[in-house]
């Protein structure tokens, strides 16, 4: 009885402590304040339900971080460029170092200075260095003109070369004129030709002593590099001379400014058929009062200075520029093609008087210059148009240059 009672007691006691427990209020905690502030009452018992699932919930936070993270590192890389360009800046600004030989002077001395800077700034402002040599001879009254060798020539070409030759002739007249070999692809040519004017010594004093270098160009008109213009009263004449003089400048061109007459020779050996075609001409004197001209071209064949054909173009009607594109055929057989000459004239057609010529191009047979490469191109290319620009000559140089031509050009 007494056990029972002891475990009576024991279970009331526990029971008891139980009640006391259960009636004791709860501590709050940090979860419950939250819900109890931030999420909505629990209704009829039931417990709270997140409207958004909780995978949501995560990839919405998982973002928000990511672009957070991009924005940082976005403000990051522009803050760096920003100061890169500072840097470069500063930099660019940055005197530069003075040489030391220019220290302190105001003008650096001439044994401080490199040679080779003065010898660059020499060849970019001149045109180049002609040596040639001048011999006469009293009892043949023959004044011979060496064209020796060119040096540090002026580049007319896109390459930074050029095709250099020298043209010498004797004014006032020009009547005769020389022309050397062409180089091709050189600034430093070396010629060694010999031209030879017949004159007499008094004449002589009084003449002036012309050599032209060019640029040989065969499809536009050859560029001028440089001349020479030797007066030859100035020169003592007793005995040969031999220097080397610098190319000028030329103030005037010594064509006169005629024109260009551009044409193409062929000849095919076997027919014994020569086909000229007259392409175009430019640049073309004005003689009418208009302010421009009726041009034509006319060809004459002739050989030892006799006219064996002649044809002509049609006439372009106030052009200075015309565009002709005409194409003659002459049969000359294989064994006479050596000794025919062709001269080019173009006229200035005028329907009440006579037919004026501009100027002419003489191609052939004992030609020299522009005339006699033309020639010798094309007999060496047999089959093969070669065409060239050709500059006009005066009429009167023309007829000095055919020699015995009695029979008069119309």
């Amino acid at each position: 009885m007494l056990l029972d009672d002891d475990i009576f007691i024991s279970t009331t006691n526990t029971s008891s402590q139980e009640n006391v427990i259960s009636t004791e209020a709860p501590q709050p905690n940090t979860f419950s304040l939250v819900q109890n502030t931030m999420l909505p009452p629990i209704k009829n018992g039931s417990p709270f339900k997140i409207p958004f699932p909780y995978w949501m919930l995560i990839t919405s936070a998982a973002v928000a971080a990511l672009f957070s993270l991009v924005c940082c590192c976005c403000i990051w890389k522009s803050c760096c460029s920003k100061k890169k360009e500072k840097e470069k800046n500063t930099l660019k600004l940055k005197e530069p170092k003075k040489p030391k030989m220019f220290k302190n002077k105001v003008q650096p001395d001439l044994e401080d200075i490199d040679p080779g800077f003065i010898e660059d700034i020499y060849k970019e402002n001149t045109l180049g260095r002609l040596q040639f040599s001048l011999d006469y001879n009293l009892k043949t009254s023959q004044f011979t003109v060496g064209i020796l060798q060119a040096t540090d020539l002026a580049a007319m070409d896109i390459g930074g070369m050029s095709d250099p030759y020298v043209r010498v002739y004797l004014l006032p007249h020009k009547k005769k004129k020389f022309e050397t070999s062409v180089h091709r692809k050189t600034l430093n040519p070396i010629f060694e030709e010999k031209f030879t004017f017949t004159v007499p010594f008094e004449e002589l004093v009084e003449r002036v002593l012309v050599m032209v270098v060019y640029d040989f160009d065969r499809f536009s008109r050859h560029d001028i590099i440089g001349e020479l213009r030797i007066p030859l009263s100035s020169v003592d004449l007793s005995h040969s001379v031999e220097e080397w003089r610098d190319l000028q400048k030329t103030e005037k061109d010594d064509q006169d400014r005629l024109g260009d007459i551009c044409f193409s020779l062929r000849y095919i050996p076997s027919t014994g058929k020569l086909t000229i075609v007259i392409l175009e001409a430019k640049n073309l004197k004005v003689m009418d009062v208009s302010g421009a001209s009726d041009p034509y071209v006319k060809i004459q064949v002739m050989e030892g200075g006799i006219r064996l054909k002649k044809k002509k173009t049609t006439v372009k009607k106030k052009a200075l520029n015309p565009y002709f594109n005409e194409a003659f055929s002459f049969d000359i057989p294989f064994e006479n093609i050596e000794k025919i000459q062709l001269v080019f004239s173009v006229m200035d057609y005028d329907s009440l008087s006579r037919n004026d010529a501009i100027g002419k191009v003489y191609v052939g047979c004992g030609a020299a210059g522009a005339g006699h490469r033309h020639w010798s191109d094309m007999l060496a290319n047999p089959r093969r148009p070669i065409t060239q620009w050709h500059t006009l000559q005066p009429v009167e140089e023309v007829k000095a240059s055919l020699g015995k031509l009695d029979t008069p050009l119309p």
